[in-house]
Protein backbone atom coordinates (compact mmCIF):
# COMPACT_ATOMS: atom_id res chain seq x y z
CA UNK A 1 0.00 0.00 0.00
CA UNK A 2 1.10 3.28 -1.18
CA UNK A 3 2.21 6.52 1.37
CA UNK A 4 0.03 9.36 -0.18
CA UNK A 5 2.21 12.67 -0.11
CA UNK A 6 -0.29 15.38 -1.79
CA UNK A 7 -2.96 15.62 -4.66
CA UNK A 8 -2.03 18.45 -7.43
CA UNK A 9 -5.28 20.62 -9.06
CA UNK A 10 -5.63 18.22 -11.47
CA UNK A 11 -6.53 15.75 -8.44
CA UNK A 12 -3.43 13.99 -9.72
CA UNK A 13 -2.23 11.76 -6.45
CA UNK A 14 1.37 11.68 -5.56
CA UNK A 15 2.71 8.67 -3.35
CA UNK A 16 5.80 6.56 -2.69
CA UNK A 17 5.40 2.52 -3.04
CA UNK A 18 7.15 -0.54 -3.38
CA UNK A 19 9.89 -0.22 -6.32
CA UNK A 20 12.30 -2.51 -7.69
CA UNK A 21 15.06 -1.40 -5.34
CA UNK A 22 12.93 -0.31 -2.49
CA UNK A 23 9.70 1.34 -1.26
CA UNK A 24 10.61 4.89 -2.28
CA UNK A 25 9.98 4.28 -5.74
CA UNK A 26 7.77 7.71 -6.75
CA UNK A 27 4.31 6.60 -8.33
CA UNK A 28 1.43 9.52 -9.67
CA UNK A 29 -2.21 8.03 -9.90
CA UNK A 30 -4.42 10.00 -12.95
CA UNK A 31 -8.26 10.84 -11.89
CA UNK A 32 -8.98 7.72 -13.86
CA UNK A 33 -7.11 5.68 -11.31
CA UNK A 34 -3.80 5.10 -13.93
CA UNK A 35 -0.60 4.49 -11.81
CA UNK A 36 2.85 4.94 -13.24
CA UNK A 37 6.13 6.03 -11.71
CA UNK A 38 7.37 8.84 -13.53
CA UNK A 39 10.78 8.60 -15.53
CA UNK A 40 13.56 11.05 -15.53
CA UNK A 41 13.38 11.32 -18.84
CA UNK A 42 9.92 12.04 -18.93
CA UNK A 43 9.29 15.09 -16.70
CA UNK A 44 12.52 15.98 -18.48
CA UNK A 45 11.19 15.95 -21.74
CA UNK A 46 8.34 18.08 -20.05
CA UNK A 47 10.51 20.61 -18.26
CA UNK A 48 12.83 21.25 -21.57
CA UNK A 49 9.47 22.28 -23.38
CA UNK A 50 8.13 24.29 -21.06
CA UNK A 51 11.36 26.06 -20.75
CA UNK A 52 11.13 27.70 -24.39
CA UNK A 53 8.16 29.41 -23.35
CA UNK A 54 9.49 30.43 -19.39
CA UNK A 55 13.30 30.09 -20.14
CA UNK A 56 15.13 27.32 -18.11
CA UNK A 57 17.03 29.74 -15.62
CA UNK A 58 13.50 30.62 -13.94
CA UNK A 59 12.70 26.96 -13.98
CA UNK A 60 16.09 26.02 -12.50
CA UNK A 61 15.55 28.88 -9.80
CA UNK A 62 12.12 27.77 -8.57
CA UNK A 63 13.44 24.20 -8.60
CA UNK A 64 16.09 25.58 -5.94
CA UNK A 65 13.96 27.41 -3.77
CA UNK A 66 12.62 24.19 -2.69
CA UNK A 67 15.81 22.00 -3.21
CA UNK A 68 16.72 24.31 -0.42
CA UNK A 69 14.03 22.97 2.11
CA UNK A 70 14.21 19.33 1.01
CA UNK A 71 14.99 17.00 3.89
CA UNK A 72 14.01 13.10 3.99
CA UNK A 73 10.79 13.91 5.35
CA UNK A 74 7.73 15.14 3.21
CA UNK A 75 7.09 18.53 4.74
CA UNK A 76 3.49 19.67 3.95
CA UNK A 77 4.72 23.63 3.80
CA UNK A 78 7.09 22.51 0.98
CA UNK A 79 4.74 21.23 -1.12
CA UNK A 80 2.05 24.36 -0.15
CA UNK A 81 5.67 26.51 -1.57
CA UNK A 82 5.58 24.41 -4.46
CA UNK A 83 1.28 24.97 -5.33
CA UNK A 84 2.07 28.75 -4.78
CA UNK A 85 5.68 28.88 -7.03
CA UNK A 86 3.36 27.26 -9.96
CA UNK A 87 0.85 29.82 -10.47
CA UNK A 88 3.99 31.61 -11.59
CA UNK A 89 3.96 29.70 -14.66
CA UNK A 90 0.15 30.36 -15.83
CA UNK A 91 -2.07 28.03 -17.96
CA UNK A 92 1.12 25.13 -17.53
CA UNK A 93 0.88 26.08 -13.23
CA UNK A 94 -1.17 22.41 -12.80
CA UNK A 95 1.45 20.53 -15.37
CA UNK A 96 4.48 22.47 -13.54
CA UNK A 97 2.99 21.60 -9.94
CA UNK A 98 3.01 18.00 -11.41
CA UNK A 99 6.75 17.75 -12.36
CA UNK A 100 7.51 19.73 -9.27
CA UNK A 101 5.87 17.52 -6.58
CA UNK A 102 7.23 14.88 -8.47
CA UNK A 103 10.68 16.45 -8.16
CA UNK A 104 10.22 16.85 -4.19
CA UNK A 105 9.15 13.40 -3.86
CA UNK A 106 12.18 12.18 -5.96
CA UNK A 107 14.62 14.00 -3.62
CA UNK A 108 12.98 12.85 -0.58
CA UNK A 109 13.17 9.26 -2.08
CA UNK A 110 17.15 9.75 -2.73
CA UNK A 111 17.44 11.31 0.64
CA UNK A 112 15.76 7.95 2.22
CA UNK A 113 17.76 5.52 0.20
CA UNK A 114 19.81 3.51 2.02
CA UNK A 115 23.54 3.25 0.31
CA UNK A 116 22.94 6.48 -1.92
CA UNK A 117 25.99 8.73 -1.11
CA UNK A 118 24.67 11.93 -3.22
CA UNK A 119 21.40 11.45 -1.93
CA UNK A 120 19.19 14.75 -3.63
CA UNK A 121 22.18 16.17 -4.52
CA UNK A 122 21.85 13.78 -8.07
CA UNK A 123 18.39 15.24 -9.13
CA UNK A 124 19.85 18.76 -8.98
CA UNK A 125 23.00 17.96 -11.36
CA UNK A 126 20.13 16.26 -13.63
CA UNK A 127 18.02 19.82 -13.33
CA UNK A 128 21.15 21.66 -13.80
CA UNK A 129 22.13 20.02 -17.29
CA UNK A 130 19.15 20.29 -18.41
CA UNK A 131 17.75 23.62 -17.88
CA UNK A 132 21.14 25.87 -17.23
CA UNK A 133 23.85 23.56 -19.48
CA UNK A 134 20.69 22.98 -21.82
CA UNK A 135 21.54 18.93 -22.15
CA UNK A 136 19.20 17.53 -24.32
CA UNK A 137 16.52 15.35 -21.74
CA UNK A 138 17.79 11.96 -22.56
CA UNK A 139 21.33 12.87 -21.49
CA UNK A 140 20.59 14.52 -18.57
CA UNK A 141 18.68 11.62 -17.71
CA UNK A 142 21.23 9.03 -18.10
CA UNK A 143 23.90 11.39 -17.57
CA UNK A 144 24.86 9.60 -14.05
CA UNK A 145 24.57 6.13 -14.77
CA UNK A 146 27.40 4.17 -14.23
CA UNK A 147 29.35 6.75 -12.71
CA UNK A 148 31.18 6.52 -9.86
CA UNK A 149 29.66 8.79 -6.89
CA UNK A 150 33.21 10.37 -6.40
CA UNK A 151 33.53 11.47 -10.24
CA UNK A 152 29.63 12.93 -9.99
CA UNK A 153 30.52 14.60 -6.89
CA UNK A 154 33.33 16.32 -8.41
CA UNK A 155 30.75 17.35 -12.01
CA UNK A 156 28.59 18.39 -8.74
CA UNK A 157 31.23 20.86 -7.29
CA UNK A 158 31.87 22.66 -10.36
CA UNK A 159 28.56 24.04 -10.31
CA UNK A 160 28.41 24.19 -6.84
CA UNK A 161 25.84 21.33 -5.83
Amino acid sequence: MGRFICATRSHISIEFDKGRIDDWCVYITYPDGKKIAPTDLEYFSRLAFLSSTYTGAVIYNHFVFFYNLTTAQVDMSVVNLIKQISNYYGDDAAEIELWFLVIYAGMIAEENKKFAVLKKRIKRLGMHQLLIQNFVPSEAATFSKGKKHTELDIEMKKYNI
